[in-house]
């Protein structure tokens, strides 16, 4: 099931962030409305558990107008929409709406409800959580993308929904509408205001030229360390002599694994040539408390282009499985060639970001 939900995500999402030149890419889309039909709510039914909240049942909704929010907490595409769902579900909390979050995971250690409760505090979610560590509530709802925003008016039906980021101002629209057909008076046409910081900004899609690509033999592309891939095997690899846009390489003793690279000796790198303002990188450490780290761009310390997770001389810690911001460079942004080294082994890989 990860393979079928995961390939999905990159299809759609990648291929809009990098055709949609300057543009968010939201779709919004009328869905179905089936009168008296709560079956897709009822699917909360199966959720492994709930944070913030008691467990929510349709019944219990009933009445209610409900935005449910699919999201996977390393996704940069669920992170820059994040705010504007966080802000809806404090102001119309009171008004009737009720923000659903599904956590249906993309990685293995994503399942971990320690590391989601973990994280939920991170980023300051406060409404409910349903865990759909088995994908059923993302099956009852036909999902297929991360993030997936369903607004389902008073009376269980779907109205509309969206995938991927933007659409704001027309979601924050739908929703109020929704609210005043449910009764509610005095909502006015007023919209939220955020100013997202961080990994939670807006990705500078004029400037993206790199999509989405994971570093697990299952789904990675790209890979130009000469003598390619051994796969489930420890490996001493070296890097080519010159790495091609959106290729990348490998330095010293990792294992590659379907999901995942690990490093098996200290001072393993990972190089990766990539266009965009932002690079993230979705890693862990495996059985340690902190695997400190080094960045480079353009074989220097990244300066004025370091990320939220590194400082200007490019040093930073990994110290829970999650996506870290390395990257934020300022214009003019060109082909950069980054470069990661691990001071100690342990540190686990899964995917690049960019925006």
């Amino acid at each position: 099931m990860f393979e079928e939900i995961n390939l999905s995500r990159r299809r759609f999402l990648g291929t809009a962030a990098m055709t949609i030149a300057g543009a968010q890419f939201g779709v919004i889309t009328f869905a179905k409305t089936r009168s008296g039909d709560r079956s897709e709510l009822s699917a909360l039914a199966s959720a492994t558990a709930w944070l913030n909240s008691p467990p929510l049942t349709a019944a219990e909704l009933d009445k209610k107008v409900v935005l449910v929010d699919f999201w996977t907490y390393s996704c940069i595409n669920w992170r820059r929409q994040l705010p504007y769902v966080r802000a809806w579900a404090e102001k119309y909390k009171d008004q009737g709406l009720v923000v659903i979050g599904v956590h249906a995971p993309e990685f293995s250690f994503e399942k971990h409800i320690d590391n989601v409760r973990w994280a939920a505090k991170d980023m300051r979610i406060a409404y409910p959580i349903a865990i759909d560590n088995d994908h059923a509530v993302w099956r009852g709802f036909n999902n297929e993308y991360w993030p997936a925003l369903y607004f389902v008016d008073a009376h269980g039906r779907i109205r509309h929904h969206v995938f991927g980021e933007g659409e704001y101002k027309e979601s924050e629209i739908l929703i109020q509408k929704l609210l005043v057909e449910n009764g509610i008076r005095g909502i006015g046409n007023e919209l939220v205001s955020v100013d997202p910081q961080g990994a939670e900004a807006a990705a500078d899609w004029n400037e993206l030229r790199s999509g989405e690509n994971y570093v697990g033999y299952g789904r990675t592309e790209n890979f130009a360390s000469p003598g390619g891939a051994r796969l489930d095997k420890r490996q001493e690899y070296v890097l080519p002599s010159r790495l091609r846009l959106n290729h990348w390489a490998l330095s010293g003793e990792w294992t590659m694994g379907k999901e995942a690279l690990a490093l098996n000796q200290a001072n393993g790198r990972i190089l990766y040539r990539f266009h965009g303002r932002d690079l993230h990188l979705v890693m862990g450490p495996a059985g340690k408390t902190r695997i400190g780290f080094r960045v480079l761009i353009d074989g220097q310390p990244p300066g004025a282009a370091h990320g939220v997770d590194v400082d200007d001389q490019g040093i930073g810690a990994v110290t829970e499985p999650r996506m870290y911001q390395l990257i934020r460079q300022p214009k003019p942004i060109v082909d950069r060639q980054f470069e990661i080294e691990f001071l100690d082994s342990g540190v686990e890989a899964f995917s690049f970001t960019f925006g």
